[in-house]
C-alpha cells in the first residue's frame, strides 16, 4: 500500500524512516504545508501534523487514501497509549520502541495487526517488560492472539479481574451554525461510543441502541452523560434517530445490528472506541443564543446577548463561555449587566469572554455592555465574527440516540456492572451571526 513510512520534526529532520520499497526518489521541503495530501509526478505524500511531528506515508501507487489515513491515526494512537503522548522528545527517547511498532503493524507496507492490547503482550517497554522469557506454550498462545478469529483479545484464562465493570461513554460534539435572524445554516453532531471493558475471561456482549434507527438518511446527535444502571436519559424522544454514516470496531458483528438495531461483539480488553457516527438531522440544540448588536453612530457597539437553555431543568450546562466579538478599533467595554457569571474584555482576541459555571435547563442568562471605539478617519467595514460558545451538558442526547441495554455473557456466568455515561459538548463549532 505504502512505499515508504517517516516521523519528520518542526525543522525538517527525519527522526523515524522505513522504506519498504525504492520506487520514489522524491523529496518534499516546504514550510507552507497546506494540503494534507501532496502529489509530485506519481508520488503522494500524506501527512498528518500531531504536536511538533509529521507523521507521512509515501506511494507512488493508487493507494486508498482513507485508508492510509486510518493507518497514520492508528499509529498516533497506538504511541499514545504506549508513551502517553507523542512528540519529539518521546519519539527520540523510544526509538527502538517505535521502530518494532512500526515494523509490527506495517509489513511491507501493508498495515497489519493494530491491536494495542495484542501489541503490549510481545512489544514492551521500560515500565512494561516480562518478568522472564515467554514459554513455548505463552508465544503459542501470543501467535494464536495475532493471527486468530479475536485477535483484539487475549486469551480468556490470562484476563481476570476481582471485580468485573463495563464503562460506556457516549461522546457528541455539536457543531451549529445559526443566521442574525435566528434560522438555523448548519447543525450536524460528530459523536462517538467510547468503551472500558474490565471483564474476566471471554465475555460476549450485547449492546442495543434504539429501535427506531435509520442509518445514511442523516440525523443529529449531541449526546450527554449518564449515571450507574441502563435506562431513559433526559431529553429523550419517541422520534426516529436518522444517521448519515456509522463505523464500528472490528470486534463488532455486523450482521446482528442489521437484524435489530443490536451490537454483539468480544471485546477488548481495556479501553477502546466501539462505533463512530455522524448525524445531520432533526439536531436538537441544548441552547439558544439570541443577540442585539446595534452601531451606536461611528464610536460605540451596544451589545445585549441572552442565552436560553432548552433541555429539561434536571439538567445543567457547565462550562459555558461565550465569546463575543468587537471591532478592531476597540479601546474598552463597559459591561452593563450580567446576570449569571462574569464578562471581562479582552484586547489581545478583541473578544468579550463571558464565563458561566453552570447554567440549568430552561433558565436564560443575559448580559448586555457597550463598547467604546477610537474615531478614525475613514469608516472601517467591521466583518461581524460570529459569537462561538462553547459548553458541556451530562445526561442529554442531541442526536436522541440512547443505550437501550447492555448485556455481559460469560461461561463462569459472572456477575457484572454496567455504567452509561452519556456527554454533549461543543468545542468552537457552535456559533451565531449577528
Amino acid at each position: 500500500m505504502i512505499s515508504a513510512f517517516f516521523i519528520f520534526n518542526q525543522k525538517g529532520e527525519v527522526l523515524i524512516s522505513r522504506l519498504y520499497r525504492t520506487d520514489f526518489k522524491q523529496v518534499v521541503s516546504n514550510p507552507d504545508v497546506r494540503s494534507p495530501i501532496i502529489t509530485l509526478g506519481s508520488t503522494s505524500f500524506f501527512h498528518v501534523r500531531v504536536n511538533n511531528l509529521y507523521v507521512v506515508c509515501v506511494t507512488k501507487t493508487n493507494a486508498n487514501a482513507a485508508l492510509v489515513f486510518e493507518f497514520t491515526y492508528r499509529f498516533i494512537n497506538i504511541c499514545k497509549s504506549y508513551f502517553g503522548k507523542i512528540d519529539e522528545e518521546s519519539i527520540k527517547n523510544n526509538f527502538v520502541v517505535v521502530y518494532e511498532l512500526v515494523d509490527e503493524i506495517n509489513d511491507f507496507g501493508f498495515p497489519q495487526n493494530s491491536e494495542i492490547d495484542t501489541l503490549k503482550t510481545y512489544i514492551t517497554t521500560e515500565s512494561v517488560v516480562s518478568s522472564s522469557q515467554p514459554s513455548a506454550e505463552s508465544s503459542s498462545r501470543i501467535t494464536a492472539q495475532a493471527t486468530g478469529a479475536t485477535s483484539w483479545r487475549r486469551n480468556g484464562d490470562d484476563v481476570k479481574y476481582k471485580k468485573n465493570e463495563a464503562f460506556v461513554d457516549v461522546v457528541e460534539v455539536v457543531n451549529f451554525m445559526g443566521s442574525a435572524k435566528g434560522t438555523t445554516l448548519r447543525a450536524d453532531v460528530d459523536g462517538h461510543i467510547q468503551m472500558r471493558a474490565y471483564l474476566s475471561g471471554t465475555p460476549e456482549c450485547k449492546f442495543g441502541l434504539n429501535d427506531k434507527l435509520v442509518i445514511d438518511r442523516g440525523a443529529a446527535g449531541g449526546s450527554g452523560a449518564a449515571s450507574s444502571g441502563l435506562g431513559d436519559r433526559g431529553g429523550s424522544s419517541s422520534d426516529a434517530v436518522e444517521l448519515d454514516d456509522c463505523q464500528f470496531h472490528q470486534c463488532v458483528r455486523l450482521n446482528d445490528f442489521d437484524a435489530d438495531r443490536s451490537i454483539s461483539f468480544i471485546p477488548p480488553d481495556g479501553e477502546f472506541e466501539l462505533m463512530r457516527y455522524r448525524a445531520a438531522s432533526n439536531i436538537k440544540l441544548p441552547i439558544k443564543v439570541m443577540p442585539t448588536v446595534t452601531e451606536v453612530g461611528t464610536t460605540k457597539v451596544s451589545y445585549d446577548l441572552t442565552l436560553k437553555t432548552t433541555f429539561s431543568p434536571k439538567l445543567s450546562a457547565t462550562n459555558i463561555i461565550v465569546r463575543i466579538p468587537t471591532p478592531l478599533n476597540t479601546t474598552d467595554v463597559d459591561v452593563a449587566n450580567v446576570t449569571i457569571g462574569k464578562a471581562k474584555y479582552v484586547p489581545a482576541e478583541n473578544v468579550v469572554v463571558w464565563k458561566i459555571p453552570r447554567l440549568q435547563g430552561g433558565q436564560e442568562s443575559s448580559f448586555s455592555g457597550l463598547a467604546h471605539l477610537t474615531s478614525t478617519t475613514t469608516r472601517q467595514v467591521w466583518a461581524r465574527p460570529p459569537i462561538d460558545v462553547d459548553f458541556e451538558v451530562l445526561m442529554f442526547t442531541a442526536s436522541g440516540l440512547i443505550v437501550r441495554f447492555l448485556k455481559v455473557f460469560e461461561k463462569s456466568n459472572y456477575n457484572s456492572i454496567k455504567w452509561v455515561r452519556y456527554l454533549t459538548k461543543a468545542n468552537g463549532g457552535y456559533q451565531v451571526r449577528f
